[in-house]
C-alpha cells in the first residue's frame, strides 16, 4: 500500500509546470504572455518550466507571427493530459485522507500520530 504523495511526479508537480498544465487544459493553446502573466512568472523562468514540460512531452510549443509580431504558443499533449489528470488524482486521495475523520491505520512500523495537544492517549 503506498501513500498518495508517493505518486506526485516533481515535473508536474512543481508549482509553476502545474499552473501551466492546468491553464493549458483550460484552452486549446496558450500564448506566452499569456501564461506568464496568469501565472505571474518572469519570461525566463515561464521559459525553463515550459522547457522542462516540452522535453517530457507534456506540451508542444509553436512559433509564429500574428500579423508582425512573433508569438509562441504552448498546448498540452495527451500524455500531458494523462500526467495532469494522475496528479491530480493523487492529490485528491491525498486531501481525502487528512480531512478523513478517521485517518487510515498507520503502515506496519509507523509510529501512531499523536492526537491534538491535550489529548489523551
Amino acid at each position: 500500500m503506498s501513500h498518495p504523495t508517493s505518486g506526485l511526479v516533481e515535473t508536474v508537480h512543481q508549482r509553476a509546470r502545474l499552473g501551466i498544465l492546468a491553464v493549458l487544459h483550460e484552452t486549446p493553446r496558450a500564448e506566452f504572455g499569456f501564461l506568464r502573466e496568469v501565472l505571474d512568472l518572469t519570461a525566463g523562468n515561464l521559459s525553463r518550466h515550459v522547457q522542462v514540460l516540452e522535453e517530457a512531452g507534456l506540451v508542444t510549443v509553436d512559433k509564429g507571427y500574428e500579423g508582425r509580431r512573433a508569438r509562441t504558443w504552448i498546448r498540452i499533449t495527451k500524455a500531458g493530459r494523462n500526467a495532469l489528470a494522475e496528479e491530480i488524482g493523487n492529490l485528491k486521495e491525498l486531501i481525502r485522507r487528512v480531512e478523513s475523520p478517521t485517518p487510515p491505520a498507520p503502515p506496519t512500523g509507523a509510529t501512531p500520530a499523536a492526537g491534538p495537544p491535550g489529548a489523551e492517549r
